[in-house]
Parts: structure tokens; sequence; C-alpha cells
């Protein structure tokens, strides 16, 4: 029976010449240092993988270089790991890699791990005894405090058995890597093998991925598709995170990728300069970072310069948890959740470590509680989709956001984005909008607020006017035309606003007329209404009306935003009874004949040409009829010929 293939991958850690490399070639029978030189040197100077079969579950190994030197690879490896094996020599106990190493895969988020002494063939039983006491109080308020250890000699085989039992245990404490995200791994290393092209390998850290599948290499920008798949040496048709695997990939040119390239799901990650981290810096004695300090920092396979800036004072120091933002000098793929290494230029050593937030545009300023209270809130979210998720709508620019926006965000699939929509929208915590956007609650709660004050206000300045229109109440309230449609419509069908004809307005709201107007407003209506198909001009409207041209006019405006009297074009109002009339004549006609000639019209009304023609083309923009040359026809009717 085949042993079950699971994606996790155990790594060793440890200071050099302590065993690692030995002890994974008596668990797997693989030797994992292939390079030259490392077989030359006898010590491991690159990362080296192995397939490992425990009690029927095979699993990934990656063996890490030991020596101080190699730190940086030892990270990229690091990375990759869902638990690990540490190594110390019963000879030598404690040494200075075996605490940085520790330190780094602390920093790093790792929680489960089991210890192994090694050489023990070596020591005598008192010696190996107190090497143990050293190593229980060393990993006091460690995430291995508490964990077994193993004493074993790679040489004569003893104490393995028990080893395989406890790798057994730490195999079933380790819950593999969530397969329902984004595609991506950091690139270890490429190579091209005869007859199959270019060859890409390393540990997918979420996602998995198929034969078929278009990836994108970044930061290159170039898109390949995968040919073949190995997991753990194997062929496969899949990939899943936490697998060490090489991908066979169609058109990507082996030479250009390099360790710390990434090759991931197309259209969702890009690289940035900027990002906001949550840090920790290690206890270290004398350690001060100052705002603008370099170091190098390793995330995912990738080592670079970089520049911190604290966003609270101005210096930080040993054991401090603060929020940053760092910058780096090539721009790199970081996702929110990723996990990150900072080491000093000078002297070189692991300094601190932590969490992305998420990428930047730019520099934050400094000392602002309100956006480091964002960041806590978004640094907490991270690790909850579903909290994210609604973060990301909360925070969504101009308030709303589509799935497929929330998705590129969280880094999600949109349908896994879109299930978890659902859910929020079902709890009442989001809405979706009638312009199908997404807001949350207390967001869409605001922005109706300031609303309903906008039109409020609007009716205070312009009591006789029946509302305000949609133009200006986006001016004034500053919202998106999406956004606003949306909360407008759910304030409508909350009663809370009104339309009246396309103006908006509160429900309680009449128009009121000043009292100074009102004699004025009704006599130019007066003066409307009677004129019929002959409305006056605005020296003729002043002459009969006996007022100022400035007052006259503004009356004008008020009936015509009141919808009384109404604007056809090419400078000429009606009263909205004229309007009735002359729709019904029209309605009438048309029944009747089906068709109307334009010349016909100014008979039917008893008018001029001059009023005929431009409430004809009105009619034809309301959508009461179809012109067709001179002819008009019913809207819904076809053009006869």
């Amino acid at each position: 029976m085949a042993a079950e293939r699971i994606n996790i991958t155990l790594g060793t850690a440890g200071h050099i010449d302590h065993g690692k490399t030995a002890l994974v070639k008596c668990l797997t029978g693989c030797e994992t240092d292939r390079l030259k030189a490392e077989k030359e040197r006898g010590m491991s100077i690159d990362l080296g993988f192995a397939p490992c079969t425990i009690a029927n579950m095979e699993v990934g190994i990656v063996d890490v270089p030991g020596h101080e030197n190699f730190v940086k690879t030892m990270v990229a490896g690091a990375t990759g790991m869902d638990g690990v094996i540490l190594v110390v020599a019963a000879d030598d106990g404690v040494m200075p890699q075996t605490r940085e190493h520790l330190d780094i895969l602390t920093l790093l988020g790792i929680e489960h791990g089991l210890v192994v002494v090694t050489k023990i063939d070596r020591v005598e039983p008192d010696h190996l005894e107190l090497a143990r006491e050293e190593m229980e109080e060393f990993f006091q308020g460690t995430f291995l405090e508490g964990a077994p250890i193993f004493p074993l000699s790679n040489v004569t085989g003893e104490g393995f058995s028990p080893f395989l039992e406890g790798l057994d245990k730490l195999l079933h404490a380790i819950k593999p890597k969530p397969l329902d995200g984004l595609f991506r791994l950091p690139v270890d290393r490429a190579f091209s093998a005869k007859g199959h092209g270019t060859v890409i390998a390393g540990i997918p850290v979420c996602g998995s991925a198929r034969v078929g599948d278009e990836l994108d290499l970044l930061p290159l920008g170039t898109t390949g598709r995968i040919k073949g798949i190995e997991v753990y040496g194997q062929t496969s048709d899949v990939v899943k995170a936490g697998q060490c695997a090489a991908l066979n990939v169609r058109h990507l040119e082996h030479r250009s990728i390099d360790r710390g390239h990434v090759i991931a799901t197309p259209g969702f990650f890009s690289t940035h300069e900027w990002y906001t981290c949550k840090l920790r810096l290690l206890p270290l004695e004398k350690l001060l970072i100052k705002s603008g300090a370099k170091v190098k920092f390793h995330t995912g396979t990738s080592e670079m310069i970089a520049a911190v800036y604290p966003l609270q004072g101005n210096v930080l120091s040993a054991g401090q948890e603060c929020i940053v933002q760092l910058r780096v000098e090539t721009p790199l793929v970081a996702a929110p959740g990723d996990r990150f290494i900072l080491r000093s230029l000078s002297p070189v050593r692991t300094v601190g470590g932590g969490m992305v937030i998420e990428d930047a545009t730019r520099r934050l300023k400094r000392d602002r509680p309100e956006v480091i209270d964002d960041l806590q809130r978004r640094a907490e979210a991270i690790g909850d989709r579903r909290q994210w998720v609604e973060y990301c709508v909360r925070v969504a620019p101009e308030m709303a956001a589509t799935e497929r926006d929330v998705a590129l965000r969280a880094k999600i699939p949109v349908e896994h984005a879109q299930a978890v929509v659902e859910e929020l929208i079902a709890e009442k915590k989001i809405s979706r909008l009638a312009t199908g956007l997404l807001v949350h609650h207390d967001t869409a709660a605001g922005a109706q607020q300031r609303i309903v004050a906008a039109v409020g206000e609007f009716h205070r300045e312009s009591p006789e006017i029946p509302g305000v229109t949609p133009e200006q109440l986006r001016q004034s309230t500053g919202l998106s035309k999406p956004v606003l449609e949306g909360m407008v419509a759910a304030l409508k069908d909350d009663a809370r606003l009104v339309d009246r004809d396309g103006r908006l307005a509160l429900a309680e709201h009449q128009p009121k007329f000043r009292e100074e107007d009102v004699e004025l407003l009704e006599q130019i209506e007066t003066l409307f209404r009677d004129a019929v198909f002959r409305p006056p001009g605005t020296d003729k409207l002043v002459e009969q009306a006996g007022g100022k041209a400035t007052a006259v006019g503004r009356i004008v405006k008020i009936l015509l935003e009141n919808g009384r009297l109404i604007d056809v074009g090419e400078n000429l109002i009606f009263h909205r009874d004229a309007i009735d009339q002359a729709r019904q004549a029209l309605v009438d006609h048309l029944q009747k004949e089906g068709r109307l000639e334009s010349v016909q019209f100014k008979y039917l009304l008893d008018t001029s040409r001059k009023f005929a023609i431009p409430l004809l083309d009105y009619f034809d923009r309301v959508g009461v009829t179809r012109r067709q040359g001179n002819t008009r026809f019913p809207k819904t009717d076809r053009a006869e010929g």
C-alpha cells in the first residue's frame, strides 16, 4: 500500500556539524548535499530536499545549512517548514547557531517541533544527561518548551525507533497548510532539465496548482504554463502548499529566474517596495535601530536590503514589539500574513522578525494613533479569513467594493471571497447595494447619515425647492456616483428619502415658498397657464409680471424646479398643464392615424411652428414619439417602409 502523501514539510535546524544532514540520510536514504562544494567541504551550503515516509505518511524534509555564513539560506528553507527537527550534538550542546536558528524559527511563527540529540555514541551517559538538562532549560519560554527530546546516533542507529514514533506524533499534531488559497511558490532554484526545459523548485506557501495551469513569474512579469509536476521526486498531477515540489514550466527561461522570485496565480500578486509590518525585536544587548536604518530583510526565499521606519517614535530597542514600515531596495512580492526575518548588516546577526501586514504605496507619517490602531486591527484580522474579508470591505476605497476588489486585496480566490461575503451579509455585517457594490454596515450607516443631513441642509437653505438633484447631492457628500446611487436606493426602500421628479427629498418635506414670493409666483404661473401653447418669452414675461428681471428669473427657476413649468429646449418654457394637453392631443392623433407629419402638429395645438416643433422634439426625447424624417410614429411602433 502506497504511503499517503501529506502536504507537510518538516525541516532541520541547528549548529554546523551537529549531524542534520546525516540524520536526514538515515531517515530518508537521500543524500541532500548535492553540490560538489558540499561534498568536498563536508558541510551543507545550500538547501537540501528529500521525501520522507513516516508511519505510512509521505512528507517533505528540507535540510538547512548550519554555518553562520549561510543563515540567509537557512531562513529561505525555514519559511517553508510546518514543523522542525532541532538537532543538537551531545558533545557540543547548545551552540551559537542553535540559538540563532531557534530565534528564527520562533520569529517565523513555527509552533511545532521536537529535539534530536545526536552523536550520543561519542559521550558518556552522565554527559548526555547533563546535555539534556541544559537543553530543557534552554528551551524554556520557547515553542519547544516541553517538546520531546530524542537522543540517537546516526552511526549506530541507536534511538531511532523512539524518534520515529515521535515524528509520527509530531505529524499528527500539525495541521497541513490550507489549499483553498491562491497558489504561490517562492522560488528556491531553477534549472533546465534535458528534454523538458525549465524546472522551478521550492515549497508553495499556499494554494495548489495543476498541470496545465498558467502562472505568473514575478518580478519579471512573464507567464508560463505548467507542463509537469514532481512532488517528493514523484510525478504528480497536482502540487499543494507545503510540499517540496519541482514544476516544469513552459515559456520561462531558467537563466532569468533567481532564488527569491515567485510564481503565483495570475492577476493577484505584484511587487512593491513599501510594506507595513508587525515587528518583534529580539532581546539582544545594546540593540537599537534608528529610523531609516538599513537591515537585511528575508521573506519567502528572498533576501535584500531594506530601510526600517518606526511608526511610533524614532528608535526601536531590544525586545520591542511595534508596527513599522519597511522599504526594500528592490520591489518584491509579499502577501498579508507572510513572515519575515531582519538581520543587521554589522555585526551580521538576526535582530528580529514578524509578519507582513500589507503593502503600501508610500511612507506613512509617524505618531498618528489612528493609523497605528487601524494597522493593529488589520494585523489581528489577517489570521481569520472572515475578519479579513470584513476588514477589506470596511476600509474599501470610496466606501464600497466588488467581490473582485475584496479578493484582490485579501489575496484569496474570488469564489471564496463570494462565499465569505454571503455569510457576512447573512450576519448583517455587510450589505449589497442596489448597484451591486458591497458596503460594511458601519460604513453604510455613516454614509446614509451624511446623505440625510445633506438633504436636510438643502431643504433649510432652499425650502421652496422640492428636493436636491443627485449631482448636487454627490458634490455635497463627496460620495462616488455608484455608492451614492446604492445608498439612496436603500434610503428610498426605508422611506427616509423620496424621489420628486428626479429630485431627492426627505419624506416629510413639502416645498414652502417665501411670503414675499407668493404673489409674483402665482402671477407668473398664471401667465404661463393662460398662454397655453404660446408661452411668453423673458422680455414679455418681465413686462407682464411687472417685476425686475432678476426676481422674475428666480421665480421661473423655482417653478421649473417644482415641475410647474417645463423647459422643452430652444429657450421655450411651457406650463405643465400645457404639456399634458399637448401630449394627449398627440397620443390621440397617433392612436387614430398611426403617424403624424410634423407640419400637422401646429394645427392640432392651434399654435405656430415656432412652438410646435420644439414640443415635438421634446416628446421625442421623453419617449412619446419616434421621428423618421419629418414624420412621427408612436415610440413602440416600427417605421414603415
